[in-house]
Order: C-alpha cells, then sequence, then structure tokens
C-alpha cells in the first residue's frame, strides 16, 4: 500500500511564539551590529584617543563608564524600539521597517567608509551612501547571507567598548594604575626658590614678534615687560603640535616615545614627583593629570558633568559622521571656564584702564587663572606654583580687552579670507593673554614674591596660519615649521633684574632639567634634555614627532614673522551715511540694539551673507555708530552659506544701549554704498 501523503499541520501558538521571538532576536541583533559599526566605533575610537577629553571636563572615572555604557546602548536601544512599535501595524510593516533602518544604518556607515576611501565629499558622498544603503537593504530582503554575517558581527560593541576600558590611552584615566614616580633629592647646599611655572598654548613666537624680530611690546606690552627682565631663549622649540605628548615631554624631559595617556601612571617620572618630596605643589593642570594624588591636592572647581560629557559627544559623532571633511581634535571643545561662570572671587581688584565693561571685566578671566593668581604669595616651605592654560588656544572668544564675543562653531579656519580671519582672531586672544601675563606679574610684585622667585613662561606649542597649512600636524610643520615648533620661552631666574636674549638650540625636553638645576634639585631619572647651565648643544637640529617614537627633523635658526597686512586706511574713520544700493544680510543683528555692559559680551564679530551680483574680492567696511572697524573682502560662501566675516577688535566702538551697525560695499575709487540689512 502507499504511504499516505503527509499532512500540514498548523503551528502551535507556542511555536508562533518562539519563531517570532527568534525573528525579532535576529533583528535586533542586526540593529546592534549596525549600530555599532555607524556610532559605537568611531565614538570611542576618538575618545579612546583622546584622553585629554576627559582630563580636560575633570571626567571621573564612573562618569567615563556611564558615558561608555550611553554610547553603546542608548543608540540601541532608540533604533530597536522604533522598529518594534512598527510591529503593531503588523507584520509585513515590521519586516519594511527593519528592511528600512537596515538601509539608513547602512548609507550612515557608507559615509564613514567613503570619507576614507574616497574624495567625495558632501552631496555626492551622500548620494553614493544612499545607493550604497538601499542596495544592501534590497540584498538584505532578498537573500539570508547579509542577515547572519550582520548577526555575527553584534559581537563588536561589546569588542569596542573592550578595547576603549583596557588597550586604549583612555584606559589609563578609567583604571590608574601606579601613584607617581621617585622624589628628586637635594642638589648640593643652594636654596630651593619658589618656583612659578606658566605653561600657554597654541601660540607661535611670530605671533609676539615684530618686524624688527623683538617682542612687539606697542601690541604685547606685557610680554616686552616679561622679555626685559628675563632670560628669553629665542630659539626655542616644543616637540609636537598636540599637547597630550608636548607637555609630557616637557615635564619628564623625556621625547614622546609612546601614544598614552598624559597620566601619572603613564608618566610617572615628572616635574611633580621629582620637586614633591622638597616642595609643596600647587598645580593647574587643564588637559593633563601628571600630578599624583599623592602629590597634590586637587583644585577645587565646579565638576562640569556628565551633561557636558554628553554634549561634547555629541557634537563629535556629528565629526565623524557627517559627509564633509572634518579633522576630529577634541582640543577645540576646551573652552577654559571664566570666573564668573566658575562662582569664584576676583583674585586682584580689577585694573583701573577704561574698557568696555568698566567694573567687572574681569569676571572673564579664566576660572583657573583667578586661582593661580590667588596662590602666588610667599609660603614657608618651598612651593612650585604650576598653570597650564589653554590662552590664546582655539576657540578663540576674546578681545585685547578681555571681552568676549560669540561665533559659530563651525566658522571655517581655511580658506581665501577665512584664514585671515583665524589669524586677526588668534591675535586678538594674544592681546587678552598679553593681559594675564600682565596681571601674572602685578600679582607676583605685589606679593613680593618676584625677586625671589624662579619665573617660567612658555607655550606647549605653535599653530600655523599658512593657506592649506592650517593647524599643527605635518602638513603645517612641513609649510611652517617656524609658526608650529617655536614658542616662546622666558626664564627669570631669581633675583634676575635686566634681560637678556640666547639663541641656543633649546627644545622642550630642557624645560624640566633647566628648572631643577635652578631649584637645586637632582632628577633621579635619566632625561633627553640639557639644562641651560650646560654648554648648548654643538648640533642645530630639531627634532619634532607628530606621532610618539617618530620623530621627524629640520634646522634650528630664530623664524622671521610672518609679514602683517597693513590696516586698511578706512579702519578707524568715520563715516556718514552714503547713498544706499544693494543689501546684504546680517546675523544676530539684534544683538546691537540693547547692549548691556554687564554681560561681558560684545556682537564683536559680525557676519553674513551678500547676493551674488557681488563679485568675490569686493571690500565691505563694517561701521559701528559711525565708526569703520573693520575692512573686509567678500569671499566664496563657505558650507553655512556665509560670504564675509569681520572682526571688530575695538570695544570702544560700542556703548551701553542701543548700537548702530552699518556696512558699506567700497568701489574701486574708494567711495562708499550703504547696504540695507536684513
Amino acid at each position: 500500500m502507499a504511504e499516505p501523503a503527509p499532512v500540514d499541520r498548523p503551528r502551535s501558538a507556542s511555536g508562533r511564539w518562539y519563531q517570532g521571538w527568534r525573528g525579532e532576536l535576529g533583528r535586533l541583533l542586526e540593529v546592534v551590529a549596525l549600530v555599532g559599526l555607524v556610532v559605537t566605533q568611531p565614538l570611542l575610537d576618538v575618545l579612546g584617543r583622546s584622553p585629554d577629553f576627559f582630563l580636560f571636563h575633570r571626567a571621573d572615572p564612573a562618569q567615563i563608564l556611564l558615558l561608555t555604557a550611553l554610547v553603546a546602548v542608548l543608540p540601541t536601544i532608540a533604533v530597536a524600539v522604533l522598529g518594534a512599535l512598527s510591529r503593531l501595524a503588523g507584520r509585513a510593516a515590521r519586516a519594511l521597517t527593519h528592511t528600512g533602518l537596515v538601509g539608513l544604518l547602512l548609507a550612515a556607515l557608507a559615509v564613514q567608509v567613503g570619507r576614507h576611501v574616497t574624495p567625495l565629499r558632501g552631496v555626492p558622498l551622500l548620494l553614493v551612501a544612499v545607493l550604497a544603503g538601499a542596495g544592501g537593504a534590497v540584498a538584505h530582503r532578498r537573500w539570508r547571507a547579509p542577515g547572519r554575517v550582520l548577526r555575527l558581527a553584534a559581537a563588536g560593541p561589546v569588542a569596542f567598548v573592550a578595547l576603549f576600558l583596557l588597550v586604549s590611552p583612555t584606559s589609563a584615566v578609567v583604571l590608574p594604575r601606579g601613584d607617581g614616580g621617585a622624589a628628586g633629592t637635594a642638589q648640593g647646599t643652594g636654596v630651593h626658590p619658589p618656583v612659578v611655572m606658566l605653561i600657554l598654548d597654541e601660540l607661535p613666537l611670530v605671533s609676539l614678534l615684530g618686524a624688527d624680530g623683538r617682542i612687539d611690546a606697542a601690541r604685547y606690552p606685557h610680554f616686552a615687560e616679561l622679555a626685559s627682565g628675563s632670560t628669553w631663549y629665542r630659539n626655542a622649540t616644543g616637540v609636537s603640535g598636540w599637547t597630550p605628548n608636548a607637555l609630557p615631554a616637557m615635564l619628564t624631559g623625556r621625547y614622546p616615545a609612546k601614544p598614552v595617556a598624559p597620566h601619572y601612571s603613564q608618566y610617572p617620572d615628572n616635574i611633580f614627583t621629582a620637586f614633591g618630596g622638597l616642595y609643596d605643589i600647587r598645580a593647574e593642570e587643564s588637559i593633563t593629570r601628571l600630578c599624583p594624588p599623592s602629590r597634590c591636592e586637587q583644585p577645587v572647581a565646579p565638576e562640569q558633568g556628565l551633561g557636558v560629557l554628553v554634549r561634547e559627544t555629541g557634537k563629535l559623532l556629528g565629526q565623524v559622521a557627517g559627509p564633509t571633511e572634518s579633522a576630529v581634535d577634541p582640543e577645540d571643545s576646551y573652552r577654559e571656564q571664566t570666573r564668573a561662570e566658575a562662582g569664584l572671587d576676583a583674585a586682584e581688584p580689577v585694573p583701573a584702564d577704561p574698557t568696555f565693561r568698566w567694573d567687572s571685566l574681569d569676571d572673564n578671566q579664566p576660572a583657573r587663572f583667578t586661582s593661580f593668581l590667588a596662590g602666588l604669595k610667599p609660603t614657608p616651605r618651598p612651593t612650585l606654583h604650576f598653570l597650564h592654560l589653554l590662552m590664546p588656544h582655539s576657540p578663540w572668544a576674546y578681545l585685547p580687552s578681555g571681552a568676549r564675543y560669540d561665533a559659530p562653531e563651525d566658522l571655517p579656519n581655511d580658506g581665501a579670507g577665512w584664514i585671515d580671519l583665524a589669524r586677526r582672531r588668534h591675535l586678538a586672544q594674544l592681546g587678552y593673554t598679553d593681559r594675564l601675563i600682565g596681571e601674572t606679574l602685578r600679582t607676583l610684585r605685589a606679593s613680593g614674591l618676584y625677586d625671589q622667585a624662579l619665573v617660567v613662561v612658555t607655550a606647549d606649542h605653535g599653530v600655523s596660519f599658512r593657506p592649506g597649512a592650517q593647524g599643527r600636524g605635518m602638513d603645517a610643520i612641513k609649510a611652517a615649521a617656524g609658526e608650529v615648533a617655536w614658542v616662546p620661552m622666558f626664564v627669570k631666574e631669581p633675583r634676575q633684574q635686566t634681560g637678556r636674549v640666547d639663541d641656543r638650540n633649546w627644545e622642550h625636553v630642557d624645560l624640566l632639567p633647566t628648572v631643577a638645576d635652578e631649584a637645586n634639585i637632582r632628577l633621579p631619572w635619566r632625561v633627553d634634555g640639557r639644562s641651560a647651565r650646560q654648554a648648548p648643544r654643538s648640533d642645530g637640529t630639531k627634532h619634532f614627532y607628530d606621532r610618539p617614537g617618530e620623530p621627524v627633523t629640520f634646522p634650528g635658526g630664530v623664524p622671521a614673522p610672518p609679514p602683517l597686512p597693513p590696516p586698511h586706511p578706512l579702519v578707524g574713520t568715520e563715516v556718514r551715511a552714503g547713498p544706499a544700493g544693494g543689501n546684504a544680510r546680517v546675523a544676530d543683528l539684534a544683538a546691537f540694539t540693547a547692549m548691556d555692559p554687564d554681560t561681558g559680551t560684545l556682537p564683536a564679530l559680525v557676519w553674513g551673507d551678500v547676493p551674488d551680483r557681488i563679485p568675490d574680492g569686493t571690500l565691505l567696511a563694517v561701521a559701528v555708530n559711525g565708526r569703520i572697524g573693520a575692512v573686509v573682502p567678500v569671499v566664496p560662501p563657505d558650507p553655512g552659506g556665509r560670504r564675509f566675516a569681520a572682526l571688530l577688535t575695538d570695544d570702544k566702538l560700542f556703548h551701553a544701549g542701543s548700537n548702530k551697525l552699518d556696512v558699506y560695499q567700497v568701489a574701486t575709487d574708494g567711495t562708499l554704498r550703504r547696504l540695507a540689512l536684513s
């Protein structure tokens, strides 16, 4: 007899539930894999290589762990919940929604991959990514293999988190090991003078120089005052363009060897451990933590908290995931808190010179600097006073007077017109930094500490404003080493009265051995640097590390300052209302209608757009209250659509209450035509 044909039996409810559960689990694993590749991996990669990000924001291990959990879990949950909700509309809707999410995530992944392996950027890259995402979604729907691969890749986020916490340079901040190296010992029978060290950031020597190669005393009177009473090592260079490498080299006396966190567990032998046995330490670090808890009391300051970490991490995601070129540098977000924001009392009376903010301008003083000034007092025991201040480092926000101004975060720093604006903003902030140097010298003299102290003022590296090579990386070093490597370096010895210039080949690994010799301390480890008390190097070669352990060399010699363009003759002149003709769009016009001196903020950066009929290169004169404050060219539109931006560095253009802003088109014969503003 023939066997009976098999009979299809309906699945039980438990079988349908099991199949549905397996399907949902599979979809979840696919989402985990894709979100891990699109969000978790790129973010943790950048943050893992940027321990200074967490050190600057004063994040403790618990906050870093929580941020890691948010990065690894929250985006996945959001996408998974969106997909799960679609099940309410039925199985077909759920399947289509999942396919759509897979396509979108694949397109986002294609943007990141495309930026690395193709020259495409912007809209063309987006179009290619959309096509790639659509193709991937179709393949995922038609064949099982792509889904199986994605489900296996769901282990990726676990691996990304493990690498971040256990292997990356940031791991030393999350799980610190050790508590510093050996203390130095007294050298001979000399006294140990007070030591005052002020390390500035992103300050090229050439920015301070006039055409004669000396400090421009008219623009920077307090740097000139410092030079007049100290030894100026004019041929001094930093050893790296990146603070997490440059500053440890300065404070350990060793060239950068490995890409590790600027943390005491990675650099146990440093100035704080060497001086800690003989000196009290008052250290204000910004993006390093080289002073171990056993040597330093951590400064009392408000924690910036998880909210700041999440916000800045979101900005980083926009950079790494966007279709346009972006050199991801978390340091670009390091804005020093002001004294007022931190709720600190003023360390010293307000200078009497007239300024826009007549009675409380010092509220804009960086909080870290205020704390540093407050500690500059004679003490029974020798004290090392240390401050690393992120000035005049970007983001640029200060006028020379100390008044602040707002600027778009996406304003270009390179390209026609924009790089000139970037340099003007840098020089304006350097003007305010000069005021801080003046306050330091005044406080040292008022406290009686100046004469007896060893005072060191320098910067860790410079920055290039060369077109096409703006910044601090290898392109900038190759094009403009004189702007990136050479930095101001001043050492005032105890009881030194007159200034002198020393053009020896100084490299910043020489800083610690020089300071240790002047403080009569013997370092208990070998250094690569050479004390200034020793004979100068016979070789003039400079060493620079864009990457630790990989030095590049170039010849020494004091660089000549790049010529500053002369101010336009219209700047500073009064202008009466001329004939109207044309129009311009200006951002934040309302800021000019109600100026409040107590805010300490001015609308000193004016930016906007002009009609296409106004050709690139046309000059625009920007005036406030009838006086021209800047003349700038019209340039091709940046990604934000801006065609001009002008920095008004003279805060005397403004007054309390309503201010009148005018923009004029400058004709080739010098006549002005007023543009209607909107």
